[in-house]
């Protein structure tokens, strides 16, 4: 009988265990443990970041942070920490959280427009990932890089052409620049190539004339007759005459820093540069800025014409006149220039 009766207590602590037990898995791993209003949440884990980092972003997002603990250390999350944007949704279990969190890593929309060096540049992408500019500008201008990939100091601005691209947020400096090289070769495709094969240029010339075509016009069906300028002006062995190339080398020299120049002058033309497309024959050695993906096929795709001069538009800001004659170019700059002087625009 005494027997029965111990037999009857260990199966009843054994009922109570198991009850605990199921309460507690059930607790830990399969009722819902959220506790924000909206329908989902992020974590963002940096590549350094520990469980103690995790733990204090999820602890604000949690109903019971304590069951969470128990159960990233039984499914070893808490010593395998991995980096990334991660996805919480309104009711999930910390199963599901641990599972999100340990490899559903989300790509981000990463995009930049046209910068103008590689600092601006490097800034602009800091806002996005998870890594800082310093080390963003030393991956971009990191010398054997550029030289193992057929780029020059004036030239590697134009691996990085304007558009958004799906990256992970934990992607770093030199994951960033890797990725930008493969956007670059897959973006200069057997077609883009024999196009400026066949207007006698290389992938650099290109991308120094679109960026000169870029700065003359945000229009996109106005580039591509910008282009055929210019592309008139070299095959006939002229200057460029470009001013966007005068306001580059300008910006260069310790006068013009922190000033903004509105009206090409003269003295700007004296400038010594190989920029200076007024002293220069030619194309610059490089890029003046980053030009959008429209002035680069703008370039590759130039309309056919005979201008030769252009001029800013005096009734019709952003756009311009074109001449194929002197004559009449001097005549569409002095309405210009007219234009400029009435809105009190010396320099």
């Amino acid at each position: 009988m005494y027997f029965k009766k111990i037999l009857y207590a260990v199966a009843l602590i054994g009922l109570i265990v198991c009850a605990y037990f199921a309460y507690f898995v059930y607790n830990a791993m399969l009722a819902p443990n959220t506790n924000f209003s909206n329908n989902e949440a992020y974590v963002y884990i940096s590549v350094n970041d520990t469980y103690d980092n995790v733990r204090e972003q999820l602890n604000p997002l949690l109903e019971d942070i304590k069951t969470f603990d128990a159960l990233a250390k039984q499914k070893k999350y808490s010593e395998n920490v991995k980096p990334g944007k991660y996805r919480i949704a309104k009711g999930m279990t910390n199963n599901d959280i641990i599972n999100s969190i340990r490899s559903n890593n989300i790509p981000i929309k990463l995009s930049f427009n046209n910068q103008n060096s590689i600092e601006e540049l490097a800034r602009r992408i800091a806002f996005q990932i998870d890594t800082d500019s310093v080390s963003l500008v030393t991956a971009m201008k990191d010398a054997a890089f550029s030289e193992q990939n057929g780029f020059s100091e004036a030239t590697r601005l134009g691996m990085y052409l304007p558009n958004s691209y799906e990256v992970f947020w934990n992607t770093t400096a030199e994951g960033f620049r890797d990725r930008m090289l493969k956007e670059y070769n897959r973006f200069w495709n057997n077609g883009r190539i024999e196009k400026a094969k066949a207007i006698g240029m290389n992938r650099d010339e290109v991308m120094a004339l679109a960026s000169i075509v870029y700065e003359e016009s945000k229009q996109k069906e106005e580039q591509p007759r910008i282009a055929g300028v210019y592309i008139n002006r070299l095959k006939n062995k002229w200057p460029l005459d470009a001013d966007p190339t005068l306001k580059f080398a300008a910006y260069k020299l310790p006068k013009y820093k922190n000033t903004i120049i509105k009206r090409v002058l003269n003295v700007h033309k004296e400038i010594e540069s190989p920029y200076n497309t007024y002293k220069n024959l030619g194309l610059p050695p490089g890029l003046i800025a980053m030009p959008d993906i429209s002035a680069i096929d703008a370039v590759l795709n130039y309309e056919k014409h005979s201008y030769f001069f252009f001029v800013v538009d005096a009734k019709k800001p952003g756009y311009h006149k074109f001449s194929k004659t002197l004559a009449q170019h001097n005549q569409y700059a002095r309405e210009y220039h007219r234009y400029l002087s009435q809105q009190g625009i010396r320099r």
